[in-house]
């Protein structure tokens, strides 16, 4: 099986994800630019220097007892580990961005997003996300799931 380039980069999303730490949700991503070259890659996870062991990766109703206040999306992290400018560049991500990595997206130039997964579309987030790409131009599309066997 041959894969094309949405499948590899996707792929190389999803392998990134492998790396996170989060129980219930595992997020990667990998920017490639117009030439197709991976420019950053990232998944979710505490910053650098917080231990995994020392803040929550719970759910939980009490906001400073749950991981949202501490995690730093995928999205973000390839933003951050990029090793070039990111205008005009394409994201990978296996998640739908939240609006607050859709802020960075369209502040780092990325005109596109290709996604797999859209499970919170309805949840107001994800509707700000969407409202703020659209007006930016910021384009995105999804596409099907490879399931791509890793052996141990």
């Amino acid at each position: 099986m041959i894969l094309n380039w949405d499948e590899y980069f996707m792929g190389v999303a999803n392998l990134s994800a492998m790396r996170s730490k989060d129980p219930n949700t595992q997020v990667g991503a990998c920017i490639v630019n117009l030439d197709n070259r991976i420019v950053g890659i990232g998944y979710n996870g505490f910053p650098y220097g917080c231990s995994d062991e020392e803040f929550p990766w719970n759910n939980g109703d009490d906001f400073l007892e749950s991981k949202y206040p501490y995690v730093v999306h995928a999205e973000a992290n390839a933003i951050l580990n990029a090793t070039t400018n990111l205008i005009n560049c394409k994201i990978y991500v296996n998640l739908f961005p939240c609006n607050e990595c859709a802020k960075l997206i369209i502040q780092s130039g990325i005109k596109e997003i290709v996604y797999v997964s859209d499970k919170y579309k309805n949840k107001d987030i994800i509707v700000a996300s969407k409202r703020m790409l659209n007006s930016a131009g910021v384009s995105f599309r999804k596409v099907n799931e490879v399931k791509i066997e890793v052996v141990k």
